[in-house]
């Protein structure tokens, strides 16, 4: 830990430094990413000296506590057990800032949930999934916007796509990727037969231009009539837009703005989100080909959690974590799923 808390103090004052330099006020997305960095290496800065400072009376506390005056060595003990406890966890708070962040989870993010097996059922499923992440992210005070959604019967979702904005927000949602599973007993059935159904998730980082160059050689844009569900026209113009990416085959298409060119603009918004998050899926694939553990992987084709209603039992497979609180995670009480794979995701870091 020594050699990265003495390597995050000399980044520290090496930021203050670019920060001052006339120069930085000009250049607004180096102003930006040095504002990130000096918050975190600020708190570094003062969990350290916290740190230093809890040391010095653990010590002083240690040698007191040998004093030959009873009183003064008995308050001295208390101070000790006291303070150790307080010392460890400000150490483990300290290990976890000094490991080194990925620089995307300050960013934004963008989900999609599509319906999988299960037919109305997983449609309905993939409902309440939206409604679970819109409420957490109300809950951290963060903004959702929809760009596409695809409604399907009896109030489901076929499809959505929606922006999430907010500090950390990737950080903080990049673990829900994959396949979520249901085990319930559908209204429709009348025999009370448990039905198990599933829907998926992919949580992309949001791009800025900056990270992903797209040319207009490469797209391939056909415009359409809007439609809704069960193919009902809701427009009469050729409003909505649908971007083929040439170069690796990705589609995207928007339907849900007012106009052709709003259309464009959130497609082509979709459209980098997920050539971004290709790019990082092929960078990490290639810094670790075995791909040991799923956190941190990105892997969409593995069921990761499952929500057992008639057990009131939600179980996340890749950390073998299980909480009977059914209701309050799908109403978006979502951080101790959120903060125990952080931390497996981090201590995998760490080690590496």
């Amino acid at each position: 830990m020594g050699a990265r808390l003495e390597a995050a103090l000399a980044r520290a004052a090496e930021v203050e430094r670019e920060l001052a330099e006339p120069a930085t006020a000009k250049d607004p997305a180096k102003l930006k990413a040095l504002g990130r960095e000096h918050a975190r290496l600020e708190r570094i800065r003062k969990v350290a000296a916290q740190l230093d400072k809890l040391r010095s009376e653990l010590e002083q506390d240690h040698e007191l506590a040998g004093d030959s005056d009873p009183a003064l060595a008995e308050l001295a003990q208390a101070d000790v057990e006291l303070l150790t406890p307080r010392l460890e966890a400000v150490e483990a708070e300290l290990q976890e800032l000094l490991v080194p962040p990925d620089p995307l989870d300050e960013r934004g993010t963008r989900g999609e949930i599509r319906a999988g097996t299960g037919g109305d059922e997983a449609a309905l499923f993939a409902a309440e999934l939206l409604r679970m992440y819109t409420r957490y992210a109300e809950r951290r005070g963060w903004t959702v916007e929809m760009v596409s959604l695809s409604e399907g019967n009896m109030g489901g979702v076929k499809e959505a796509i929606f922006n999430v904005r907010g500090r950390n927000a990737y950080g903080r949602l990049r673990f829900e990727s994959g396949v979520h599973r249901v085990q319930r007993v559908p209204t429709t059935e009348a025999q009370g037969r448990i039905h198990t159904s599933a829907a998926t998730v992919a949580v992309l980082p949001e791009a800025e231009d900056v990270d992903i160059g797209i040319e207009e050689k490469d797209l391939k844009i056909d415009v359409f009539r809007s439609s809704g569900p069960g193919g009902q026209s809701v427009n009469t113009t050729d409003s909505a837009v649908r971007i083929t990416h040439l170069p690796t085959g990705l589609v995207v298409q928007c339907q849900d703005q007012k106009s052709q060119l709003q259309n464009k603009v959130k497609a082509m918004e979709v459209l980098r989100a997920r050539l971004l998050d290709r790019m990082v899926a092929e960078q990490e694939a290639e810094r670790s080909r075995e791909r040991r553990a799923m956190v941190g992987t990105g892997d969409r084709s593995a069921k990761i959690r499952t929500y057992n209603f008639p057990q009131n039992r939600v179980t996340d497979h890749r950390i073998n974590l299980t909480l009977h609180r059914l209701d309050e995670t799908l109403d978006g009480e979502l951080d101790e799923f959120v903060d125990a794979l952080t931390a497996a995701h981090r201590g995998e870091r760490s080690e590496g």
